[in-house]
């Protein structure tokens, strides 16, 4: 298993377009062949910070959702609302 942590800083005026894509997607990406969860959270000193929280079964399964069209077109509308790059984190447990 392993965890893939999102850290994205949004433009004010597209945190509600991003919270209902978010959403909208949701089911579809936790649908997504090893995708095991989702989560979102919002910064606890910052409400511009979202980030996502996912949990999959190995890299392969990640990385064949980062390359299917979800994930392009997902991709695509939700960086238009980056005030600043997205960090991403790719984490595997210390017993693996």
């Amino acid at each position: 298993m392993i965890r893939r942590l999102v850290r994205m800083h949004f433009k004010e005026e597209f945190i509600s377009r991003f919270r209902a894509l978010f959403a909208e997607r949701k089911a579809r990406i936790l649908n997504f062949p090893g995708c095991v969860s989702l989560e979102l959270y919002q910064d606890g000193a910052n409400a511009s910070i979202w980030y996502t929280w996912s949990t999959w079964e190995n890299e392969a399964d990640l990385e064949a959702y980062r390359q299917s069209a979800l994930f392009r077109e997902t991709w695509q509308e939700v960086k238009q609302g980056f005030q600043k790059p997205a960090q991403a984190f790719t984490l595997r447990p210390e017993n693996e």
